[in-house]
């Protein structure tokens, strides 16, 4: 199967590797489409070999002339359903990165090309394969705790990876949707799949608190320089990218071709998304959700407490952010960094707690690769399908995304009116409780 890749910025990397590395026997990397030659090229020495280079502009004519199967998308949010539906329409089936768009003519754009072409679309909904997820899915479907009756869903992203959003394209709500949906997707699908469930109504509260030039943590931040490399070395809110070879080549060496800075200050101006959020949900089978998300905080993880008719079962994670992972951001010094790892460590505790019972903890299975352990699983549904089971349903699909995305969008229009939204009131393009995109298709 011949591949091509759209979009090469750091998220490419994961399926790249893959198919240069353990899938390498699924397919071939044939094109990139990618308006940024630097970019471009970083990927063609990562994996040592010179690989032709189209526009988007030109994304059809390369489709057609490295003859393309599948196209992976990996281009900022905003460009996923225009890209999805020109490939399609060329000849490709496609892998698309979360989210699946971020609006409602985007979801009509990708289900009008799926019914016209019959099309295959992948979504890689990464945290479905995390073990400690996917342990959570099995005791709500082998009935531990009852029906659900509701759900109480924590994220927090910690002032490395948080601020992170506000220093990049994801800084601007007409590229990225806002948290609500380029991250959030990720959870709101998480508990459409636990639930087996679909969402009806949206509720939805917040603004940016936090980071921007009016946000509580400006008061606090200092002198602020015009982008994050030109910060401080002691300025714990500094991004140095040329530090980090591989931001360097990938970002900073790349600005002078398309003016992309990536290093932003997250207490600048022009941030038009939301940092702390919180939204009431209610879903087709009768459980509601009360979900919040901040991206302030001092550590990183979430919590999601079940509520059963008999019982209750309990998650909680603590992770190590991204950005400090990767050695980008300034560290704090070492004894906060140890400080912060006994107060919290990383791991994942699950119990599950019947009426009039004890609580019991449950055994988290071992992962592989990133985004708790899951990655691996991913790729393997994507590159090899059927060739592992999958009695929980993890593989994705088109309608998994619309029914992620839309209540982002339905948030943010809650957002806009400081009312509650009807999922059913949004032009999607499709019945998000429909069985295919067929069965969904309007009236």
């Amino acid at each position: 199967m011949r591949y091509a890749v759209a979009g090469t910025g750091s998220r490419a990397g994961m399926y790249v590797g893959a198919l240069t590395g353990d899938h390498a026997e699924a397919g071939e990397l044939v094109a990139w489409c990618e308006p940024n030659p630097v970019r471009a090229s970083w990927y063609d020495n990562l994996i040592s070999a010179e690989l032709p280079r189209y526009t988007p502009a030109d994304l059809e004519k390369m489709i057609v002339e490295e003859r393309v199967d599948r196209l992976v998308v990996t281009t900022p949010d905003h460009a996923h359903a225009e890209v999805v539906a020109r490939a399609m329409r060329a000849g490709a089936d496609v892998v698309v990165e979360k989210p699946l768009t971020i609006s409602e003519a985007g979801c009509r754009l990708i289900t009008d090309a799926m019914r016209e072409t019959g099309r295959e679309l992948v979504m890689t909904f990464n945290y479905r394969y995390s073990p400690r997820n996917s342990e959570l899915r099995r005791i709500i479907a082998e009935g531990e705790i009852g029906r659900v009756l509701s759900v109480h869903f924590e994220w927090v992203l910690d002032t490395a990876h948080g601020a992170d959003y506000f220093r990049r394209w994801h800084r601007l709500k007409d590229r990225s949707g806002g948290l609500l949906i380029h991250k959030s997707s990720h959870h709101f699908d998480l508990v459409n799949w636990w639930l087996q469930d679909v969402p009806t109504r949206v509720y939805a509260t917040g603004g940016l608190k936090f980071y921007g030039p009016d946000g509580a943590g400006a008061a606090g931040a200092g002198e602020r320089p015009a982008r994050g490399s030109e910060g401080r070395p002691d300025d714990p809110w500094s991004l140095d990218i040329s530090a980090d070879e591989k931001l360097k080549e990938l970002y900073y060496d790349a600005e002078k071709h398309d003016g992309y800075i990536r290093d932003q200050d997250v207490f600048g101006p022009g941030i038009t998304i939301e940092d702390d959020l919180g939204l009431v949900i209610d879903y087709a089978g009768g459980p509601f959700m009360t979900y919040n998300l901040t991206a302030h905080s001092p550590w990183e993880g979430y919590r999601v407490f079940v509520n059963g008719s008999e019982g209750r079962a309990e998650l909680e994670v603590v992770e190590r952010s991204f950005v400090e992972a990767k050695g980008a951001v300034v560290d704090p010094s070492a004894n906060e960094v140890e400080q912060a790892e006994a107060t919290r460590p990383k791991g994942a505790r699950l119990l599950v707690q019947r009426h009039w019972e004890a609580a019991r903890e449950v055994e988290i299975p071992e992962g592989i690769g990133g985004h708790g352990g899951g990655d691996a699983f991913l790729l393997q549904d994507v590159f090899q399908p059927g060739t592992r089971p999958d009695p929980l349903r993890q593989a994705a699909g088109v309608l998994d995304g619309v029914r992620a995305v839309c209540v982002g969008i339905a948030g943010n229009a809650s957002l806009v009116s400081g009312q509650a939204v009807r999922i059913a009131d949004l032009d999607l393009g499709v019945d998000p409780a429909a069985s295919s995109v067929e069965a969904g298709a309007p009236a």
